[in-house]
């Protein structure tokens, strides 16, 4: 009987103390507004145009003005630009490029051309969040360069979700700054990711998110199965730009699930939750599948926030293959393999995410924790660089067991930049702190130490 006593009274100071609180969050009208401006019409239009260019091999024609991919990136730069007058002239459009060579799959001097459109924010402009798709296309053949190879999913649909993101989002304005990427030679190995993330942090953007979408538009698995209602989220563990004295640290205070590309993936997985119907995400703890890569991945290797967006059933019969009909199997990545309606639900979940994101404050910065050997855990932080002032309401402090999968319990502390938790046990939880706007908006969650850090 005295074991069966002490057993419940454990239980229900449990209860009492970490588990009596659930999740705090203000459900935000404005993002239901523009998850459901998102229209799988012009999606469908996009794509479309993009597949008319015949080829967007980064290797293919540069000098026409329909076929190729210098047709595609100017087509792409002059959307952005009509989006923009329609704002006001509220994005910067430019290219942005640099001559690539004597790579396996660039062996000649080539101009690799992306196409980039800023939304500045107006309290923090330095702060970015970016969403990207890539222009270009391939057939089987990764060198060839001038037979069809139309792209409809791969990667048309990625580029096109991020032109209509752009039309929804350029009607608001932000604290932050919104990147809108039309991405280049992803197919020839990442370069337009590269050189956007050198020249990022060569400008000392400090970015929190890259939201990369990489076919978004089949819902037919090579699998056999089609679902339209389930989306995957790719997000690394462990930083790349880790050093070792923070890889001894991070062994005997965690942070393995917690990097900020992780953290970034649950506030997306979030977003799909509340705001986008019958859409469930998984985020997989991965930094992409199996032997495979995506233009996150250069902002990744430079310990920038990212994530790839993606359908769950992908059809390697559509990928990166010669149109052909070969025992009864059709190949080619065409028009009649991609879903509108689910392009735009993917859509509207990157919408959503950036506007949450860029309306929130910046996530805190330089977050400790301190708790051992003690009953209760102490978090403390700093406000991150900016000038973001009145627009800081306060903090949110998050924590769950540490075998779970998301936040479980949160409370808000004020506007202060240290916190204790009396009777919660450091050992027992994993914990984080949240930035909070005066109208509710809040950041992602920052778990302690350069494990979970999304930079200053």
């Amino acid at each position: 009987m005295k074991s069966i006593a002490l057993s419940s009274l454990f239980g229900l100071a449990l209860a009492t103390s970490a588990q009596a609180e659930t999740i705090n969050y203000q459900d935000q009208g404005k993002l239901h507004a523009i998850a459901a401006a998102v229209s799988a019409e012009r999606i469908e239009q996009d794509i479309t145009k993009l597949v008319s260019f015949g080829t967007r091999h980064t290797l293919s024609e540069t000098e026409s003005d329909t076929r190729g991919i210098g047709a595609a990136r100017r087509w792409i730069k002059a959307e952005f630009e009509e989006i923009s007058a329609a704002c006001g002239d509220c994005l910067e459009v430019y290219f942005q490029s640099e001559v690539i060579s004597g790579e396996s799959r660039i062996p000649n001097p080539t101009e690799v051309v992306s196409v980039i459109a800023v939304q500045r924010g107006k309290i923090d402009p330095n702060r970015y969040v970016i969403m990207s798709g890539d222009i270009d296309s391939r057939v089987s053949d990764v060198m060839n360069a001038t037979a069809d190879a139309p792209g409809a999913n791969d990667n048309a649909s990625g580029v096109a979700g991020t032109l209509e993101a752009a039309r929804v989002l350029s009607q608001y304005e932000f604290a932050g700054t919104i990147v809108y990427a039309a991405l280049a030679g992803e197919e020839q190995g990442l370069f337009g990711g590269k050189i956007m993330a050198e020249q990022a942090q060569a400008d000392g953007w400090r970015i929190k998110a890259v939201l990369n979408n990489d076919m978004i538009g089949n819902i037919a698995g090579v699998n056999g199965v089609i679902n339209n209602s389930t989306a995957r989220i790719f997000a690394e563990g462990t930083r790349m730009d880790e050093t070792d004295d923070e890889a001894r640290s991070r062994r005997y205070t965690g942070g393995e699930v917690d990097s900020p590309s992780r953290n970034l993936a649950r506030y997306i997985d979030w977003m799909a939750d509340r705001y986008i119907p019958n859409l469930d995400t998984m985020v997989i703890y991965r930094l992409d599948r199996f032997g495979r890569g995506g233009h996150h991945r250069p902002f990744n290797d430079l310990g920038y926030p990212g994530v790839r967006i993606m359908e769950t059933n992908e059809n390697y019969n559509r990928q990166h293959q010669d149109l052909r009909v070969e025992d009864g199997i059709e190949y080619g990545d065409t028009l009649e393999g991609v879903n509108f309606d689910y392009a735009a639900k993917l859509t509207a979940l990157n919408a959503v995410s950036l506007a949450s994101m860029a309306w929130a404050p910046s996530p805190p910065a330089e977050v400790s924790i301190a708790g051992a050997v003690a009953p209760s855990t102490t978090l403390k932080w700093q406000p991150a660089a900016g000038d973001e002032g009145d627009h800081i309401a306060g903090y949110r402090v998050y924590w769950r067991h540490t075998d779970a999968p998301n936040w479980e319990f949160s409370r808000d502390v004020g506007l202060v930049t240290e916190y204790t938790l009396e009777n919660i046990v450091i050992d027992n939880y994993f914990f984080g702190v949240a930035s909070v706007s005066e109208d509710g908006f809040e950041s992602p969650v920052v778990f302690p130490g350069p494990a979970g850090a999304f930079g200053e």
